[in-house]
C-alpha cells in the first residue's frame, strides 16, 4: 500500500484556487502561479497527497506561463488521460494517488530531454526545498535534485 493518498483534510485546507485546479480540473491564469519563477533546488509534490511529482532539475522556462518540466520524478506517480475539453484534444496530467488535476503534457518540449513539456499549475503543487526534503520524508528523492548555481 502506498503512503500517498487523497487526504480529505488536505482537500478541506485548499484555497479556492487550489480546489478549483485540483478537484475541478481548472487552470490558473498564465503567469500568475507562485511557483512559475522558482529556481530553488527541490521537488514539487501533489498539494493533496504529498506524492513527489517533479524535480527542480527537470524544470525549465518554456515561456508558456506555467511551470514546465521535461519529465516526472517517477512516471508511476502521474497518470496521462485524453482530454477533449475546450474543443481540442490534449493529454491531461493527474497525480496517481491524489487524483489531483495537475495540468497537461505537450510534445513540444526540449528534444534533447525527451521532447515533452509537462505544463503544470502552481496551485496543484507544493514545493519542498532541498534542505527540507530529508526532514519532510523525501530523503530518497535527493538524488533527483542537483544544486542549482
Amino acid at each position: 500500500m502506498t503512503r500517498y493518498t487523497k487526504d480529505p483534510e488536505a482537500i478541506a485546507a485548499l484555497s479556492p484556487e487550489e480546489f478549483y485546479v485540483t478537484q475541478r480540473s481548472g487552470t490558473e491564469r498564465p503567469g500568475t502561479g507562485k511557483l512559475l519563477g522558482n529556481k530553488e533546488p527541490g521537488i514539487y509534490v501533489d498539494i493533496v497527497s504529498g506524492e513527489p511529482l517533479f524535480a527542480s532539475t527537470h524544470k525549465y522556462e518554456s515561456g508558456c506561463g506555467w511551470p514546465s518540466f521535461t519529465k516526472p520524478i517517477i512516471h508511476e506517480h502521474v497518470e496521462e488521460l485524453e482530454d477533449r475539453t475546450l474543443g481540442m484534444i490534449r493529454t491531461e496530467v493527474r497525480s496517481k494517488h491524489g487524483d489531483s488535476h495537475l495540468g497537461h503534457v505537450f510534445p513540444d518540449g526540449p528534444r534533447e530531454h525527451g521532447g515533452l513539456r509537462y505544463c503544470i499549475n502552481s496551485a496543484a503543487l507544493r514545493f519542498v526545498h532541498r534542505d527540507e526534503m530529508e526532514a519532510e520524508g523525501y530523503g530518497e528523492y535527493l538524488i533527483h535534485v542537483e544544486e542549482i548555481q
